[in-house]
């Protein structure tokens, strides 16, 4: 009896474990390893779509890809940094500036050049059921 019941919590702390991991990768996917959600929720008088709530630490050498959502973006800069597209100068994005992405405009493809991490607060207000991130080539 005590062999089935051991047996039993193996199999079980097995599939939690794959489960978890199955979610994680799930995650990675379609999402920026750098985003870390605060808060989800049903976009009330608007069914299928939900509002998100992150913050996301990009550190030098990091970038941020290419990509777009299924719905709008609003960021805020809690910390500025410098920023390099691809064939273009480096600039600056400042503490304190705000930004909006509408829905499927492409944003980001730079990468943090400087020596100070880039903080950003977002809010989507995106599909729900599709990927936060869509990612462009």
């Amino acid at each position: 009896m005590k062999k089935i019941l051991v047996i039993q919590s193996f199999a079980g702390i097995l599939l939690f474990g794959l489960g978890v991991a199955t979610g994680l990768v799930a995650q990675t996917g379609s999402d920026s390893p750098q985003r870390v959600e605060q808060k989800r929720a049903d976009l009330s008088g608007a069914p299928g779509m939900e509002v998100i709530a992150s913050t996301a630490e990009y550190r030098p050498g990091e970038a941020v890809e290419l990509h777009f959502h299924h719905g709008v973006e609003a960021a805020y800069v809690v910390q500025g940094a410098r920023v390099q597209a691809p064939g273009q100068e480096a600039r600056t994005i400042a503490t304190g500036a705000t930004t909006m992405n509408l829905r499927d405009v492409k944003h980001g493809g730079f990468k943090v050049v400087g020596d100070t991490s880039l903080k950003l607060f977002t809010v989507h207000v995106v599909d729900k059921g599709k990927p936060l991130y869509d990612y462009s080539k």
